[in-house]
């Protein structure tokens, strides 16, 4: 499978790297995902908990936010996250949040951006960027 790329034209979301469940109580969903399905657990990073589950990564939430049915969100790996960002914009998509950086990893940054899609289901565009040495 190649690397998501975004060039002048257009971008192609064509892996997904992340899918996340938002839930009511964080400590029960982490017993739930790690201890009686055997996720292999990654980190936690505030209010959130991640798993491995093949080459996916799973995000569980919590939010005091009452919980909307089918709040899943799909997480579109993209090499260059501004770049796909420009690109989208300048077709005329209007994001939810302009790419920012989540976390710092041991190896790399992770950075998103968040979009709608035409019937309101929040995508995210996630990347990966490795730490200059």
């Amino acid at each position: 499978m190649s690397d998501t790329t975004a060039t002048a034209q257009s971008v192609s979301l064509d892996r997904i790297g992340q899918i996340a469940i938002t839930v009511s109580d964080l400590a029960r969903a982490k017993d739930f995902y790690g201890n009686t399905l055997g996720m292999r657990f990654l980190f936690d990073a505030g209010n959130m908990a991640f798993y491995q589950c093949g080459e996916i990564r799973l995000m569980i939430g919590c939010t005091d936010e009452p919980i909307a049915p089918n709040g899943t969100i799909l997480y579109f790996k993209v090499s260059n996250l501004h770049a796909a960002h420009a690109t989208l914009s300048e077709q005329g998509i209007v994001f939810a949040s302009k790419p920012h950086l989540v976390a710092k990893m041991p190896d790399h940054d992770l950075w998103m951006a968040f979009l709608k899609d035409p019937d309101g289901h929040t995508l995210g565009l996630m990347s990966e960027v490795p730490r200059q040495a």
